[in-house]
């Protein structure tokens, strides 16, 4: 309900609490007059009862008013109470809901109850969640990369890569990674894309080597015998590299990882290659390359980023999508996993509330006491204000009860 409707309610009953009274008021009138010129024995008691009703309605319409407002805008001691306390209402009312609602009596059965677990395994098998999912957090990650600071990124990148290199021997370094991807084959795609453009190339270029052997041939020797040379020099060549490409245990593969082998072993302990690396080393330390080139590292990854983000069908989003997939694969088939994850979740919870309570309590003692005191009265008169009313209607017809029975009563005895 709005606070517009809530205030044509308030005014409703309030006219009704008043129209009462007045009811009173001219029923007391109306006896007193007819008393007077029609006395009859009834005309008492409904007079008694309506003067009776009239103080109760007064008191209570004074009662009720003296929460909110000064009655008639007179400054009566302890009147305006709301306006006037509200400090000490915010405090207590934050006391009260500390005391009363933050307690692990109360806390704890709520919290066993808590499965969020299940709630994200059905939140995430809808499709279109997840494509919320996936595009909240494109753009969240999009803001972040997009408002990092490019100078203290790179700054960083530069400061850990001078520390990293600083603490490397670079030789043992080159020479172990060279090894390392020897013995993860890394060499033989190479040697296979290498063989292979080098079988094309000579395919694709034999008129050249046609040529050259003219120019390199006697003027004696016919010109089909220099190309039928040519033709045996391409063919040749073409099946040589073709073979290398094709047989992984050629020779030629053998002698080129034992060369890479011998490499990695001279770099690793002949002192001219230290030496040479070591220059390298401290050359790229002491000048500005090392900063030149964190720039342009953090300048590719942020525009990759970027560029993932933006894109519909990227890479890095298939990737947010995926893990998206799998961890709604997970929450729905995996129970340890799920149970795990709502033991951990009301585990914290509990101790996050219990821990911090007391800053519930302060934050509705500052929020009331930041209020407006006349700001305050208004909404607790709107919220309460109506069923207040209806104290007034009941002293309004307690006190006529009251005063009816008192004059029976002293009417039988006198």
């Amino acid at each position: 309900m709005t606070n517009a409707a809530k205030k044509v309610q308030l005014r409703k009953y309030k006219f009704f609490a008043t129209g009462l009274f007045l009811l009173m008021m001219v029923i007391f009138i109306g006896m007193t007059v007819l008393q007077k010129q029609y006395a009859q024995e009834w005309m008492g008691y409904v007079k008694a009862f309506a003067e009776a009703a009239m103080v109760g309605a007064l008191a209570d319409w004074f009662a009720v008013t003296a929460l909110f407002h000064y009655p008639m805008g007179l400054r009566i001691p302890h009147t305006n109470l709301i306006e006037n306390s509200k400090q000490r209402i915010g405090d207590n009312l934050g006391s009260f809901v500390v005391d009363n609602f933050l307690t692990p009596e109360n806390i704890k059965p709520y919290i066993l109850k808590l499965d969020i677990a299940r709630y994200i395994a059905e939140w995430l098998q809808k499709e279109q969640n997840k494509t919320l999912l996936l595009k909240e957090s494109s753009g969240f990650l999009h803001k972040i990369v997009s408002q990092l600071d490019d100078r203290f990124i790179s700054e960083m990148i530069a400061k850990k890569g001078k520390e990293f290199l600083n603490t490397i021997n670079v030789n043992t370094l080159l020479a172990n990674g060279i090894v390392y991807l020897i013995d993860k084959g890394a060499q033989e795609k190479i040697i296979s894309f290498i063989a292979e453009k080098l079988k094309v190339y000579i395919t694709e270029n034999e008129p050249m080597v046609r040529e050259r052997v003219k120019q390199e041939s006697s003027a004696l020797i016919p010109g089909f015998v220099d190309n039928l040379i040519a033709k045996k020099i391409t063919n040749g060549l073409s099946r040589y590299f073709e073979e290398i490409e094709l047989n992984k245990q050629h020779k030629v593969r053998q002698d080129i990882i034992n060369q890479l082998l011998q490499l990695a072993n001279d770099i690793k302990v002949k002192p001219n290659w230290e030496q040479d690396l070591n220059a390298l080393k401290q050359d790229l330390l002491a000048s500005e390359k090392t900063d030149d080139m964190a720039k342009d590292i953090w300048s590719n990854i942020k525009s990759s980023l970027l560029e993932g983000l933006n894109a519909e069908q990227s890479g890095l989003k298939q990737y947010i999508a995926k893990a998206i997939q799998d961890l709604s694969e997970t929450f729905s088939t995996d129970e340890t996993f799920s149970s795990n994850t709502n033991k951990w979740i009301r585990y914290n919870a509990y101790k996050a509330i219990l821990k911090n309570k007391s800053k519930a309590g302060e934050l509705i003692s500052n929020t009331v006491g930041t209020w407006q005191g006349r700001d305050l009265s208004e909404k607790l008169e709107l919220e309460v204000g109506k069923d207040l009313q209806f104290i007034r209607v009941n002293g309004t017809l307690v006190g006529g009860l009251v005063g009816l029975v008192i004059y029976t009563i002293v009417h039988l005895l006198l």
